[in-house]
């Protein structure tokens, strides 16, 4: 009963350094995870400068194992400090830790896999949890529940302006021709979505004045739509702002955020939370 009752207390101390910051030994660990994090990137970012790599490659290449090491390690931590590790693993956070250590070892079969390490950039967005930035945690909160809310109306509203363009690229082919540059409907489709998106390669231009006269109508539409799918997330945005602000603090068992403020269990795994 002893050891189990030892082990579980180890489990939680664990659990308290590795996923939370309430404590100096939470956010000591958590400040020195960004910092290896970081300095790994400007690694991988100096190895890739060929005059640089030429002179310190073999000390680049012993400095990635290094870090590839403690990774692995922090990983690991990370699956036996909670109840369900799978939970994790298949989390947003847990994806780009498991992302972040798999080049180093394709590296070992695949020549040139290394230089997708910068991957481990996206772990940098463990700032917010560690400095327990509640204030921009609730935002990030806040914008994934409106893009959730609006993804069907922008997914109608993209599906009507791909239309628009396949219109408009056809008027433009039957109105310049191939000695115009469009020399086919694709082609024109393409330049309508650069037009539309108010890109403006240049690449190809209409020449003709009735094809200056539907280019000006694009361009104006083009103006028009930029706004809509921005005032489809806003309102999106204010009905997720009045709903409940979250708890900072991770579950125990799955080691998932982003629960209720009231919440007393996970909502993910159903774990009483701490």
């Amino acid at each position: 009963m002893a050891s189990t009752e030892n082990q579980k207390d180890w489990r939680f101390k664990l659990h308290e350094i590795i996923y939370e910051s309430n404590t100096r030994a939470g956010k000591a660990f958590d400040v020195g995870l960004l910092i290896a994090i970081f300095t790994s990137i400007i690694v991988v970012m100096l190895d890739s400068v060929q005059s640089i790599h030429g002179r310190y490659g073999h000390i680049f290449k012993y400095l990635e194992w290094v870090y590839t090491i403690l990774f692995t390690i922090e990983y690991t931590l990370r699956l036996i400090s909670i109840k369900k590790p799978w939970k994790y693993v298949f989390s947003p956070l847990g994806i780009i830790d498991l992302i972040a250590l798999i080049p180093s070892y394709l590296s070992i079969f695949f020549i040139g896999a290394q230089s997708l390490l910068v991957f481990r950039a996206l772990r940098l967005l463990r700032v917010f949890r560690i400095f327990k930035l509640s204030r921009f945690l609730t935002e990030i909160n806040f914008l994934t529940v409106a893009l959730k809310g609006s993804l069907r109306k922008i997914s109608i509203f993209l599906l009507t302006v791909l239309s628009l363009t396949v219109i408009l690229g056809s008027v433009m082919y039957l109105v310049e021709r191939r000695e115009n540059g469009f020399s086919n409907i694709p082609e024109s489709i393409y330049w309508a979505i650069v037009t539309i998106t108010t890109v403006g390669y240049g690449d190809i231009s209409p020449v003709t004045p009735t094809g200056k006269f539907v280019a000006s109508i694009v361009m104006l539409i083009g103006y028009a739509i930029i706004a809509v799918p921005t005032g489809i997330l806003t309102h999106d945005l204010a009905i997720a702002a009045r709903q409940k602000k979250e708890l900072p603090e991770s579950c125990p068992t799955c080691g998932r955020e982003g629960h209720d403020g009231d919440a007393s269990f996970c909502k993910f795994c159903g774990s009483a939370l701490l």
